[in-house]
């Protein structure tokens, strides 16, 4: 037997799910630590809001983990998943609409993301993107987040937004066109609503006290 045939293969999404629902609740942190920068940015391209799309993940994981036993198996445990974050970040932003409406004041977003990390250049390159991205109607930034940034199939993506197929290509291409005149030929995705590690720390942090105060 080959050495390398010893070392266990990673566990599956639903293999840790049927593990943290056998009460090794700590294996939750590995589908957080997975999934925390897909989620972010799906949040990102409909709240637009930093703080909110974290804690809209936070609080997404928390309400997953409180309906674990309600999954059922039937789709991938991503999809049901991403669903509840796409669920809770809509409802986040129809709640932030009604009260500016309330005061009057319009829906205003600050796109602006600084990273030590990056060139000044480059950071002004990803802070023109994303301003362009944001300028793009819901239903076409959302997709183009979730195909073009995240990687996420069509059928993932249709499923997970309730719509078809081939109205995900459709509002894609539509995305791609929007985004070329708006940059003139120029985007990159790379660092797009990038999830920094310490706000996937303190996410990740947050929820496991969640579930251990749940014990």
């Amino acid at each position: 037997m080959n050495e390398n045939e010893n070392f266990s293969k990673p566990l599956s999404d639903e293999e840790i799910i049927r593990r943290v629902l056998s009460d090794e609740k700590h294996l939750y942190e590995n589908i957080m630590r997975k999934y925390n920068q897909r989620l972010y940015r799906i949040s990102m391209s409909i709240i637009m809001d930093s703080e909110e799309a974290k804690d809209i993940v936070q609080s997404s994981y928390i309400k997953a983990y409180e309906h674990l036993s309600d999954f059922q198996f039937k789709s991938d445990f991503s999809t049901w998943l991403t669903r509840i974050l796409i669920n809770e970040s809509f409802l986040r932003l129809h709640q932030k609409q009604r009260i500016q409406r309330t005061n009057e004041h319009g829906l205003k977003s600050d796109l602006r993301y600084e990273s030590p990390l990056q060139t000044l250049l480059y950071k002004e390159l990803i802070n023109i993107f994303e301003k362009a991205l944001a300028q793009l109607p819901e239903k076409y930034r959302i997709v183009f987040v979730m195909r073009e940034v995240e990687g996420m199939s069509i059928s993932e993506t249709a499923e997970c937004l309730n719509i078809s197929a081939s109205n995900v290509k459709v509002r894609l291409n539509r995305a791609r066109i929007m985004l070329r005149d708006l940059l003139t030929g120029y985007y990159g995705t790379k660092d797009l609503y990038d999830f920094e590690k310490s706000s996937c720390d303190d996410v990740v942090k947050n929820v496991l006290m969640h579930i251990e105060a749940t014990r």
